[in-house]
């Protein structure tokens, strides 16, 4: 080995798997032809197109990770029916507002993490990411009522308190070097 830690052979090792997954379920068929040729593309990509090094700065809790993965299914199937809802509602269209939030989210990794999750519910979509100050801009599809935006902050809250939990629990935050080095 040349020094790098185990996590990051695991993590590729990882990618490798996903990708093989992906052009499985691309072809649509399982067959050992398949297979190969996904695991050919996969270590193509891997091995000759490599993303930058990310910092991973702290671990993660697997508990707290399903409860994160429970709630957002839960906001997705309400926050679905909701849309439509007012889709197919006699009412008039609801009032649409950029909101502002913050997220105390230490790693760029898990921002971007909670900015894609925000992104899935329905709803809302990010607009725009100050990475320095830490700060969301969501373009909110139902911000009429104060009730309304009351309960978008509650859902962003609830994601940052959830991925805190299932990744940057302070007892195991360690800053990268890279980070440290700025």
């Amino acid at each position: 080995m040349t020094g790098r830690p185990i996590r990051v052979y695991a993590l590729r090792a990882w990618v490798v798997c996903w990708l093989v997954l992906v052009w499985v379920l691309l072809w649509g068929d399982v067959s050992a032809a398949n297979v190969v040729g996904g695991l050919v593309v996969a270590l193509v990509i891997v091995l000759l197109l490599p993303l930058p090094p990310v910092p991973i700065e702290g671990r993660l809790h697997p508990i707290s990770l399903l409860r994160l993965i429970v709630q957002v299914g839960y906001y997705l199937v309400k926050s679905s029916l909701q849309v439509a809802w007012m889709a197919i509602s006699p009412r008039p269209p609801p009032r649409a507002a950029v909101l502002r939030a913050h997220l105390a989210l230490k790693s760029d990794l898990v921002l971007a993490l909670a900015v894609s999750t925000l992104n899935l519910i329905p709803g809302g979509i990010v607009l725009e990411i100050d990475q320095t100050r830490r700060m969301i801009y969501v373009h909110v599809l139902d911000a009429g009522t104060e009730r309304a935006v009351q309960r978008f902050y509650h859902q962003v809250a609830e994601v940052e308190r959830l991925m805190i939990a299932a990744f940057e629990r302070e007892a195991h935050w360690q800053p990268s070097p890279e980070r440290e080095a700025s």
